[in-house]
């Protein structure tokens, strides 16, 4: 079976054919291709949500093209389309969903909407090691931080999840108070190489409450921003920004590697998977993997180019499903999107 996942609910128009042979192997990727909108954006500093459906537009047939080409799949040959339904921006979700309904009804296949955050969960399936259920799963991805217990495709317990500014958004927001420009995450981290990360004491909110596995950064970055107003008072310097930034970093990894160990302490699971974009830092993953190892728990990451958004991580949850499901019926070109979508919503029918 073939599927070709399709993912646009952002900045990334990002095309991907999975391939999987039965119910219990483990589904291949073959191809994928990724286009990246971060220089259009970066000039506005953030995302202009009508200028990236617009380019959603422009990419997604060339990168179609270019996954069937070096696939060697002809497109009569997909069995399934794959396109992320939400959440998401609402005009770059019905970018993807337009084209895979308008695809599908062309060759007589079925669609399948998948939910975005899914996919960045079930994303280290595609390693050479991959996880086994159940597992503690710690999804640090953009606007989302959750902690939740996954027992099996669709079988999601949330744990623990942001009550306010998520990990993603603190280390964005941090980045443009310090003038790192777009995107900031990243950006923050190299700045943070060079700073020591004990030169300012910031907070490290919810950590004091031993019970609660949520998470919450928007008083970190209040407290950065404070912290940056009494530096610029007194003539702030490169070096005391590349401290700011490395305290930053430090206090959001420490929340996050303290409230996943809290999981697997709560769960008695001995499995720790890791997904989302702040999953690719290299400073959480050295601690995760420190911590881990002491408590002879395994982790597992997806490849760094799957941390991102891509259409690999729609293509293999679409075909994680149907082995479960079986594939779904034609639907005439029928689609919808949602960009608010719930992950706890998304088996609720079945439940």
């Amino acid at each position: 079976m073939k599927v070709l996942g399709i993912e646009s609910s952002c900045d990334e128009t990002g095309v991907a054919l999975v391939e999987v042979d039965g119910a219990n192997t483990p589904p291949r990727l073959k191809a994928q291709a990724l286009h990246s909108q971060v220089r259009m954006h970066e000039a506005y500093g953030g995302v202009v949500p009508e200028l990236a459906s617009r380019d959603h537009i422009r990419r997604i047939v060339p990168l179609v093209r270019q996954v069937l080409a070096e696939s060697a799949t002809s497109a009569g040959g997909l069995d399934l389309i794959a396109y992320t339904r939400g959440p998401g921006l609402a005009g770059a979700l019905l970018v993807g969903a337009a084209f895979a309904a308008a695809l599908a009804a062309s060759l007589g296949k079925p669609t399948l909407g998948v939910h975005h955050l899914e996919g960045h969960l079930l994303s280290p399936f595609l390693a050479d090691d991959p996880p086994r259920f159940p597992f503690v799963a710690l999804l640090v991805s953009g606007g989302h931080t959750q902690v939740m217990r996954v027992e099996g495709v669709g079988r999601y317990q949330l744990l623990g999840e942001t009550i306010d500014d998520a990990a993603g958004e603190a280390f964005d927001k941090t980045a443009k108070l310090l003038g790192l420009g777009y995107p900031g995450g990243p950006a923050l981290a190299r700045l943070a190489d060079f700073g020591d990360a004990e030169a300012f004491k910031l907070p490290r909110p919810l950590m004091a409450d031993r019970q609660s596995l949520d998470f919450s950064f928007a008083g970190l970055k209040t407290a950065v921003w404070t912290q940056l107003r009494k530096l610029e008072s007194a003539n702030v310097c490169e070096q005391d920004k590349a401290n700011l930034a490395a305290s930053t970093q430090a206090a959001i990894v420490e929340v996050l590697v303290g409230k996943a160990l809290r999981a697997l302490d709560a769960t008695g699971l001995e499995r720790l998977v890791v997904a989302g974009g702040v999953g690719a830092n290299a400073e959480l993953r050295r601690q995760l993997n420190d911590a881990c190892a002491r408590r002879g728990v395994r982790v597992h990451y997806p490849a760094l180019d799957l941390c991102t958004d891509n259409g690999a991580m729609i293509a293999l949850a679409a075909a994680m499903r149907v082995q479960r499901d079986g594939l779904p019926a034609v639907n005439d070109a029928a689609f919808d999107v949602r960009p608010r979508w719930p992950l706890a919503e998304l088996d609720a029918a079945a439940a």
